[in-house]
């Protein structure tokens, strides 16, 4: 039947009232939208359910019938909807999330509050990990899921992608750079640049995306760490690539992003999981809700 329960309450509050006036001001809606409701209701049902006049409405024999049926449906699901806040202070609980340090702050850090208020009794561990170590620490069954941008392509890992995250330039507000729209890749063999190592998962994107162009690979200061790049950057050694997401708050807030193209690169950040194995009630509820908040 196409209908839904705004229409239930709707009809009840006009038979509650026996008026369209005082039933459309309690439930703060204008009268025709009130009107559409119950009318939306009587067609689905195939009946008619009030019989109104110009000075009053009043139920008709199917109204009388179908008003207590009505009153039972809202009943049941206002008893649901309580037994589940009771039940969410009952989940215990914990959730184990390995994570790159980026997504601690553009990801995490939000639903983590907001989770903790639906679900008190559940703690949240958070491991901040290189890609590479999350792999290891999903694939260990040490953490429950992991957020990263590497494991798309690992048979045994399931991916969903929660954003998609372009590499750009950061550099100083007093950098030549930092006034332009937009920055080569090859342009930056004429500057002083703080690269990450070979090992890491950025830098295998980085190097994989720049494989067929023949820009080179020049640096002045090597690094492990995303954050250690940007605090070098800060310090005036050079300008260096970063995912755009890096440079949002804590450590490079007070550097400048310019478009980095020829090419555009980017990274998928999202969730991996073991392939195949459900997730626990208190988990999946924490991976629904990280998706929740990019929606």
């Amino acid at each position: 039947m196409n209908f839904d329960l705004s229409d239930l309450r709707a009809f009840v509050m006009v038979a509650d009232l026996a008026s369209f006036r005082a039933a459309a001001d309690a439930l703060h809606l204008s009268q025709p939208a009130l009107s559409r409701r119950v009318e939306k209701l009587e067609q689905a049902l195939g009946f008619r359910l009030l019989e109104r006049t110009t000075r009053k409405v009043e139920l008709n024999a199917m109204g009388r019938a179908f008003l207590p049926r009505a009153r039972h449906v809202l009943g049941e699901l206002e008893s649901a909807l309580l037994g589940m806040v009771e039940l969410s202070d009952r989940i215990r609980g914990l959730v184990t999330v390995a994570c790159i340090p980026s997504a601690v702050n553009n990801f995490v850090a939000g639903v983590v509050r907001e989770f903790h208020r639906r679900f008190p009794a559940i703690r949240v561990r958070l491991l901040d990990q290189s890609a590479t170590e999350i792999l290891l620490s999903v694939a260990r069954a040490e953490a429950d899921f992991g957020i990263t941008y590497l494991g798309a392509q690992e048979p045994d890992l399931e991916f969903e992608q929660l954003a998609v995250e372009p590499f750009v330039l950061a550099c100083r507000p007093d950098h030549p750079l930092a006034t332009r729209k937009r920055v080569r890749w090859s342009e930056l063999a004429d500057y002083e640049c703080v690269v990450l190592a070979p090992g890491s998962g950025n830098r295998l994107l980085i190097d994989q995306g720049l494989a067929h162009t023949g820009v080179p690979t020049r640096w002045t200061c090597e690094v492990q760490h995303v954050p250690a790049q940007l605090s070098l950057i800060e310090a005036g050694v050079g300008v260096g690539a970063v995912p755009r997401l890096a440079l949002a708050g804590g450590a490079g807030a007070s550097l400048v992003s310019v478009p980095l193209v020829e090419p555009a690169l980017s990274r998928r950040v999202g969730t991996v999981r073991l392939r195949g194995r459900p997730l626990a009630g208190g988990v999946q509820a924490f991976h629904d809700a990280l998706f929740e908040a990019q929606a």
